[in-house]
């Protein structure tokens, strides 16, 4: 590569000027929040707010619909941004000529705290949001989703949050394109310090003053909270001090204006006020609030927390009487207590419905073992670990999540936590391989395949090959929503050379598989050879902890569940079980399936699965919880055609859409038809 110095005459061309789309964004709301208290600005006169104990009271009402029906939710980063979304609004909904969005582009790269901005919006009635409307959020019926989804709430959601860092380099964009449009328009978005440890932020923490200097931006309002809290625990203490990285904003070119206390109300009213009023008068310099919050802020007890409550601490109606009124310091109004008193009787109800069930019906047959695929794996490690392979972890902070917290624990001298930061992760994994370790990375599916994906290909490519853990994939982090749901991850690795893509579907496959990876790559390594990376893709929720019982797991090698002349079914990962089941039900109806586990994506076995099908006349079903294009079944199809295997595949999976929120993931299986119904019906479609 070098220099381009070719000469090319200026052509003309009509004025640049961007398509004319049709707003979106819900109007501005015209009535006060119903929960309000005031502050005085900087001219000295009163301004209306919502009341932020009324936003964290909502998000606790709110959660607990949510939690009853079987989601995870947010507590600690709402909580925590409660008085700076609250003064924003009021400033967005307070422009007196135009609508808010004619004024302001807002962005909230704190996707966690979304819930927070649905509660307040709900308190003014924004874009007819109601307290009822907030009692379905998760839920497959909401446009109020996990985070923040334009696809799904194009009213109140102008771009879709969830990955830290994501909306930032975006809002980026919007800064340049107001600037390039001859907008008169300020450009706010709110961050997370855990945003901050991610490349993408603070590739944007220099660009944004580098450009506005040159002139190519509109006004800049960047809104940092710092709570040295991340989901697993302290910043500091887990990984490494912020600090630094905030002090060098100014360096960078940012105007700074500190704000020592995110929550004293008036405070970051002004503090705003006077943010945007600098941006506008200097739009060549930036401002960067950096607000110091408390995470959980409002509850003694998620306050004190490692994590700042980070998850909903609730997970009933049981206690939320009192966490309300640990809120409100006392007497909340009397709607939210009613809410929150129908909530505790709900769960009365509930328990006492439980003991007369328990009292009057016989015992039931035990149900099979379940547990989270992912223990499998951790387990695996630490029996490698005790055989004297040389593991090591490096995570990127929710390893709790991914399940290899149970070996860092096991083992605390072999780990490492960089932060929030995935890309760094797997980089860092690289360089251990490289000196003889085996390094294991974790993180959610969404993030190691999309923020991780380059870092994967150099790993390889340097000869150091890693051990991945990207647990939550497909629709298995159901309630979070699409941003969180991987549905390309095969997909996006199976291509890259040297590289092992598993989706175990039991924790006793996961262990086997795992043990057996790690002493693969030593074995290699010994022998002066490369070995290959592998990456496990597990799901979120509970399953059988094996297959059958004595199965074996070999590697490379797909597992033979059932045999039949008819048609072969094939699942892998989370929907195994789904074509066991429609395998039993078929034989019911006279109809003999050929049933197979198939975990090794990108090596498909088909020394097993090609003479199955076959025999069963080329007739395929495959499902999968991924999206149809490039997935386990597309991969499996085409090897079999390589191989000169005549078949007809019907193949089960999502058929280029987004996922959304949804209680469980069964909720979404049934939405996009990934059930034990739609595998029977595909074998009978075969077959008629």
């Amino acid at each position: 590569m070098a220099e381009d110095k070719s000469v090319v005459k200026p052509l003309e061309a009509p004025p640049l000027a961007p398509l004319k789309l049709k707003p979106r964004l819900a109007r501005t709301p015209r009535q006060a929040p119903r929960y309000a208290v005031t502050v005085k600005n900087l001219a000295g006169q009163e301004v209306t707010v919502a009341d932020p104990r009324a936003t964290r009271a909502l998000v606790a009402l709110m959660n607990v619909h949510a939690v009853i029906g079987g989601a995870a939710c947010h507590w600690g980063g709402p909580a925590a941004l409660a008085e700076i979304n609250a003064a924003l609004h009021a400033l967005m909904f307070g422009v007196p000529d135009r609508e808010w969005y004619e004024a302001f582009n807002y962005v909230n790269d704190a996707g966690h705290t979304e819930n927070g901005i649905y509660a307040l919006r709900a308190n003014y009635g924004f874009d007819g949001l109601t307290f009822e409307a907030l009692r379905g959020f998760r839920s497959i019926t909401s446009k109020l989703t996990g985070h923040g989804e334009s696809h799904l709430n194009p009213e109140g959601v102008l771009l879709s949050n969830g990955p830290l860092g994501s909306a930032l380099p975006q809002s980026q964009g919007l800064a340049l394109a107001d600037k390039l449009a001859g907008n008169d328009r300020v450009t706010i978005t709110v961050v997370s310090d855990g945003a901050a440890m991610e490349g993408e932020a603070k590739e944007a923490f220099a660009a944004i003053p580098g450009l506005a200097a040159k002139g190519r931006l509109n006004p800049f309002v960047l809104v940092l909270s710092d709570n040295d809290t991340k989901l697993s625990g302290r910043i500091t203490q887990d990984a490494f001090s912020m600090a630094p990285t905030f002090k060098a904003m100014s360096v960078l070119g940012w105007h700074v204006i500190h704000v020592a206390n995110g929550h004293d109300l008036q405070a970051v009213y002004q503090a705003l006020e006077k943010a945007i009023a600098a941006a506008r008068a200097k739009p060549t310099q930036p401002v960067c609030i950096h607000c110091k919050t408390i995470k959980g802020y409002g509850v003694k007890t998620t306050e004190e927390s490692a994590s700042g409550g980070h998850g909903f601490p609730l997970t009933s109606g049981e206690k939320i009487v009192e966490f309300v009124r640990e809120i409100y310091g006392g007497s909340p109004p009397e709607e939210l207590a009613a809410w929150a008193m129908e909530l505790r009787a709900d769960w009365e109800a509930r328990e006492a419905a439980k003991k007369a069930k328990a009292a009057s019906v016989p015992a039931a047959t035990p149900s099979p073992k379940k547990d989270k695929v992912q223990s499998g794996l951790a387990r695996g490690a630490i029996r490698a670990a005790q055989a004297g392979y040389p593991v090591f972890s490096v995570s990127s902070d929710v390893q709790g999540s991914t399940g290899i917290s149970a070996f860092q624990k096991s083992f605390p001298d072999r780990w490492i936590e960089v932060g929030v930061a995935e890309a760094n992760m797997v980089s860092t994994g690289a360089g251990l391989s490289k000196l003889g370790f085996i390094p294991i990375v974790d993180t959610f599916a969404q993030f190691g395949v999309t923020k991780g994906n380059l870092p994967l290909t150099m790993s390889a490519l340097s000869q150091a090959p890693v051990i991945a853990i990207f647990s939550h994939c497909g629709l298995q982090d159901a309630a979070d929503g699409a941003s969180h749901q991987a549905t390309t991850y095969f997909a996006a690795v199976s291509a890259i050379p040297h590289t092992v893509v598993v989706a175990p579907s039991c924790a006793e496959e996961a262990e086997a598989l795992m043990f057996e990876a790690i002493k693969r790559l030593a074995d290699a390594r010994s022998h002066g050879e490369d070995g290959e990376s592998v990456i496990f893709f597990v799901g979120r929720e509970n399953y059988p902890v094996s297959l059958r019982p004595g199965a074996k797991y070999a590697w490379g090698k797909a597992q033979l569940l059932a045999e039949g002349a008819d048609v072969v079914l094939v699942g892998c990962g989370p929907l195994t079980g789904k074509v066991i089941e429609a395998g039993q039900a078929l034989a019911a109806q006279g109809i003999q399936a050929t049933v197979f586990n198939n975990p090794f994506v990108n090596r498909p076995d088909l020394d097993t699965i090609a003479a199955a099908v076959t025999d069963c006349g080329g007739r395929l079903v495959t499902i999968e919880d991924h999206q149809i294009t490039c997935g386990m079944g597309a991969q499996l199809s085409h090897a079999l055609a390589r191989a000169g295997v005549a078949h007809r595949v019907i193949t089960l999976g999502l058929d280029g859409e987004f996922g959304q929120s949804a209680y469980l993931a069964e909720h979404l299986y049934e939405k996009h038809g990934l059930t034990t119904v739609k595998v029977i019906e595909a074998a009978k479609r075969l077959l008629s």
